[in-house]
């Protein structure tokens, strides 16, 4: 058994780290309902980018976008992976880097990724993954302007022809307690999950429609991938705080456990006293 000026010690660093965890999860808790607010705020916007693109495939204007059409053969995909930059988040980032592995092994073609994110752009390195582009340190508030970059290399290689889809990769927020790994077809656009609209009708383009399509399915993916952004930040504060309240309480347990042993310890330490008093006392007599 280890001694009690050994045990007093690990009391000590464990109440320690408890505090740690502890700031850190009060930390998480506040940047988690600013990141809800946000994405709160921008689900509107995306499901009405969304319905406007489902109803374009099925519309008949004079000017068909590559982005409506798919391609007869895939041979290579692109995969925008998007995850944190920091740690100490539960499994999170696993679970989002599975649902992406299972994409890239499912789609047995060749695969290139895009990760936003420090974690994403780790584990494809470590896995041999082709990266054709990567964005990291990704604000708590990102701006739009972060991401094009790699929005921009995706466009611009399916453009090119060099790739024949792009997919999206990233984590849903639906509560605190479940964040949902999910992944979308980007490029060519996918409009499954929406409703269906009634009718037979198309819109009226101003001042024509390669002009209007060409601006609003580059606005529709950058869209969809900034709100995958928001996405992933308000799981990563909800996924942070709850991880760090559960190792909050793991500390609180072993500190517990850590005080039985140090009251058996000296309470041993103290016995042992007696009965040395007790034997010289008996050896003097």
């Amino acid at each position: 058994m280890a001694s009690a000026k050994e045990i007093r010690g690990q009391i000590k660093a464990t109440q320690n780290t408890a505090k740690i965890t502890k700031a850190m999860e009060m930390v998480a808790a506040s940047k988690m309902r600013k990141a809800q607010e946000r994405v709160v705020d921008a689900r509107a916007y995306a499901e009405g980018i969304k319905r406007i693109v489902h109803n374009l495939m099925r519309a008949h204007p004079e000017y068909k976008h590559p982005f409506l059409t798919k391609r007869d053969e895939v041979k290579r995909i692109g995969v925008i992976v998007v995850s944190t930059d920091k740690g100490l988040c539960g499994g999170l980032n696993t679970n989002a880097m599975k649902k992406a592995f299972e994409l890239m092994e499912g789609s047995k073609v060749d695969v290139d990724a895009i990760n936003i994110g420090r974690r994403a752009s780790q584990a494809m390195r470590r896995f041999g993954v082709n990266i054709i582009g990567s964005v990291e340190n990704i604000d708590d508030n990102p701006g739009l302007d972060e991401i094009l970059g790699a929005v921009q290399v995706a466009m611009d290689k399916y453009s090119a022809g060099e790739l024949d889809e792009v997919h999206l990769v990233y984590s849903q927020y639906v509560n605190t307690m479940t964040q949902t790994p999910t992944s979308m077809r980007l490029i060519p656009c996918d409009d499954s999950g929406v409703d269906e609209e009634e009718g037979v009708w198309d819109y009226l383009y101003e001042p024509d429609s390669q002009m209007v399509l060409d601006g609003l399915l580059c606005r529709y993916i950058e869209a969809l991938v900034y709100h995958s952004v928001l996405e992933n930040k308000a799981c990563e504060h909800s996924a942070r705080m709850v991880a760090m309240k559960g190792a909050t309480d793991n500390a609180k347990e072993i500190v517990k456990d850590l005080q039985v042993t140090y009251n058996k310890a000296r309470q041993a330490a103290i016995t042992q006293e007696i009965a040395e008093i007790c034997s010289g006392a008996a050896a003097s007599a």
